[in-house]
């Protein structure tokens, strides 16, 4: 877990990665992420294995496994610590990983990255599009920041650590069998959810 590819991996790797833990063990961020996954899953059919990249210390997936409660769940997760935490949800599958060295042992039904895509050098971003198609045997969901045009912000005091863009967009230009299903917005200040600002897309491979 040491020869990294780029320093964005490194960064989450390490004790940046460690703190952000602890940012997220949040119980209203899982009450939202129910509402929120309860409104992507009712466009979709046949969900039986999920797997997600980057999900820290799974709040994602916990929300999952109430909403699925027979799926298949897997995490790719580039931080120690975090996986640690992952480990701790039974039956989930954890692979303590960079995602750009994961390798799909097989297809799932539905493909999660929430959070991560903005996180991602932009120059591995056509290797990591690569991957969601290539795992993803039918649905591919995105949740980010979004941009019409990529640009870089200063994240938390870092330079080139946050990158914004149309990554939804960049995905169906790149797959001519991927399609829109549906799409959203969450809203900071949303009357009772701790949700962040990002846009959701639900993607389907024809």
């Amino acid at each position: 877990m040491t020869n990294f590819k780029t320093e964005q991996e490194s960064f989450w790797a390490g004790e940046f990665g460690d703190q952000y833990i602890n940012r997220n063990e949040n119980a209203k961020i899982l009450a939202g992420n129910i509402s929120l996954f309860s409104h992507i899953f009712r466009n979709t059919r046949d969900v039986n294995s999920v797997i997600e990249f980057g999900p820290n210390v799974g709040l994602n997936l916990r929300a999952i496994k109430i909403l699925l409660s027979s799926a298949e769940l897997s995490a790719v997760e580039i931080n120690s610590k975090a996986a640690a935490e992952l480990k701790k949800i039974e039956g989930l599958n954890v692979y303590n990983k960079s995602i750009l060295d994961f390798t799909p042992d097989y297809e799932r039904d539905f493909v999660l990255i929430k959070g991560v895509l903005i996180h991602i050098n932009p120059d591995m971003l056509p290797l990591v599009y690569d991957l969601l198609y290539r795992t993803s045997g039918r649905y591919i969901c995105i949740a980010e920041y979004y941009n019409p045009v990529p640009v870089s912000l200063p994240y938390r005091g870092h330079r080139d650590k946050l990158f914004k863009r149309d990554f939804a967009g960049e995905l169906l230009d790149r797959f001519s069998k991927v399609k829109l299903v549906d799409y959203g917005f969450t809203y900071h200040r949303d009357n009772y959810y701790d949700y962040d600002d990002l846009n959701w897309f639900l993607l389907e491979k024809c």
